[in-house]
């Protein structure tokens, strides 16, 4: 059996301009990276500013285990049995951290005979966003310095200053140090902090911008310290919004590629859902809009974060409002929420199956309160039983959810007719989409909210300094109470608790810190131990990565 990354090296790549022309770009719409890569400019949503938006079809999962649930393959492979079957299709993607990339995750470009290529290249470099992201927060950052090194002409207070650092590598050793250490020269020391790229804010602020003015006034917004009379600091009081724009012009353009089968996809942006908000770029899922009738784009992680945040940040900023949704869950999922070890998946066990299956109802409940159709696509592996597949649907039916089979991986569009055809039939059906609670809502309710209708926690306890930090933003800014929330908390579980699997009851869901994106425009809520850097495991992925003479890449995927 091949791998991701030998199916990928075999594919027949089309040149870009092809996959241009294939959705009607012009050529000044668009600068070429090369053969098979490409960004589209702002000519192109000039010129079809008036068109009308195509369907907006949402994929997102059930909670995540070791096992995999393959939610982006099954992106790429449903967007590819869409064109299958005639309909003007794109796909809408987040690009890859190279965190995973070298931790234990892997790639992020999907998988099999389901992928979107390049993948060396977009798991790798790709068209340097992130590092452009990098390096815009890290200006900062050094401004910040430098100003207290230079007379600290505003006051900052060095204990106060919220503002950190970013690497895109998982790196524990930097989530505390020390800086200005050394001679006069070298700074006033203070204890600093390392963030991973896609939890700054900058790339929540990428993509959410809709345009360099946009982008600029967003970055002025951040709020980057206190002074020692308690007043804020913000990045437009450094002067620096305008450098760091600068830095972000060509980062802000989306990314054009393609399928192994030549659909078009559009990849940009890439913050995680269980530390940040989790989707692609509002630049990107807009212009996918005007270029197909129907697209395609994820959320990150489980419903109940990535759905979530897509839903109550990025659509109610947006004001985008999807025709279906499409709930990606495995056999081995459920039954590894049914208390089956990962060693253990591959046998047979209905029981363990329909116990885990909780999991999936609380995932398709909490869909539905957003009065959106849900399509339950069965990601098919081979280890999978009959008797298995048979339960999953059986469940599906009680919980009124349409489902369809996917077997994208191994078959590519082929195996993803049917889902297709089930989306298809959900997008013409009555959508009544609608955010889960209002701006008006206090942050505290707003936090309680979505503790209790979407993790289903019995009650929510604050912290006192995340109840103080709440207090300071309120009065800091009225406007910043109407802010949505954006959930800090672990992937594995509807709780707090990546321990607590299944569909966990009668929780109680701890508020440790809250943080204000005040840029991004949204509240983040930390739960749990969620860290905003994550460590490499004992053996990384990083150490099945080569490249030969000819510059061939292998042990990625």
């Amino acid at each position: 059996m091949l791998t991701d990354i030998e199916i990928a090296q075999s594919a027949k790549l089309s040149h870009i301009s092809e996959i241009a022309d294939q959705i009607g770009l012009l050529p000044e719409e668009y600068e070429p990276y090369g053969h098979y890569k490409a960004k589209i400019t702002d000519k192109f949503l000039d010129r079809m500013a008036s068109k009308e938006d195509g369907k907006l079809i949402l994929v997102t999962a059930i909670n995540p285990t070791p096992a995999g649930e393959g939610k982006t393959t099954t992106t790429v492979g449903l967007g590819m049995a869409m064109s299958k079957i005639g309909k003007k299709t794109i796909i809408a993607l987040r690009e890859p951290s190279l965190g995973p990339v070298f931790g234990v995750k892997g790639g992020a470009a999907g998988g099999g005979y389901s992928q979107v290529l390049p993948m060396e290249d977009i798991n790798l470099h790709f068209t340097g966003d992130f590092h452009a992201i990098t390096t815009a927060n890290n200006l900062l950052s050094a401004v910040i310095d430098n100003h207290i090194q230079q007379g600290n002409q505003l006051g900052i207070d060095q204990r106060r200053i919220l503002f950190t650092r970013v690497l895109d590598m998982n790196d524990r050793a930097l989530r505390n140090v020390v800086v200005g250490l050394g001679s006069r020269v070298d700074g006033v020391p203070r204890e600093d902090h390392f963030m991973i790229t896609v939890a700054s804010e900058i790339m929540a602020i990428l993509c959410l911008s809709e345009s360099i003015s946009d982008l600029k006034e967003r970055l002025g917004k951040i709020l980057v310290a206190y002074k020692y009379d308690g007043s804020p600091v913000y990045c437009r009081d450094l002067g620096v919004n305008g450098a760091m724009a600068a830095v972000l012009k060509d980062a802000l353009k989306p990314n054009l590629v393609q399928t192994l089968e030549n659909t078009p996809a559009i990849i940009h942006g890439g913050p995680f859902a269980n530390i940040a908000h989790g989707c692609n770029s509002v630049r990107a899922t807009k212009l996918a809009l005007k270029l197909a009738d129907y697209t395609i784009t994820e959320a990150g992680f489980g419903a109940d974060l990535g759905a979530e945040k897509f839903f109550d940040i990025k659509c109610r900023f947006a004001n985008l409002k999807p025709k279906c949704v499409v709930l990606v869950a495995t056999v081995r999922a459920l039954k590894y929420n049914g208390g089956v070890l990962k060693a253990d998946l591959a046998k047979e066990n209905v029981e363990a199956l329909k116990k885990g299956s909780v999991n999936l109802e609380a995932h398709i409940d909490n869909l539905q309160k957003y009065g959106v159709p849900v399509v339950v696509a069965i990601n098919r592996f081979g280890t999978d039983t009959e008797a298995e597949l048979k339960a999953v649907e059986e469940i599906c039916i009680a919980k009124g959810a349409d489902f369809a089979l996917s077997e994208v991986f191994a078959k590519g569009s082929e195996g993803g007719i049917d889902l297709a055809k089930k989306v298809v039939e959900a997008c013409d059906k009555p959508s009544n989409f609608h955010v889960l609670y209002p701006d008006e809502m206090s942050i505290k309710d707003k936090i309680a909210t979505v503790a209790r209708e979407i993790y289903g926690a019995k009650d929510v306890k604050f912290d006192v300094s995340a109840e103080k930090a709440i207090k300071e933003f309120e009065a800091l800014d009225p406007s910043y109470a109407r802010f949505p929330v954006c959930m800090a908390k672990t992937q594995y579980s509807l709780s707090d608790d990546p321990t607590k699997l299944g569909r966990p009851t009668d929780f109680t869901l701890t508020v440790r810190e809250v943080k204000l994106s005040a840029g991004a425009g949204f509240i983040v809520a930390l739960t749990g131990t969620i860290m905003t850097m994550p460590g490499l495991p004992k053996a990384p992925a990083a150490l099945n990565i080569d490249v030969d003479d000819n510059g061939k890449i292998t042990g990625l995927f």
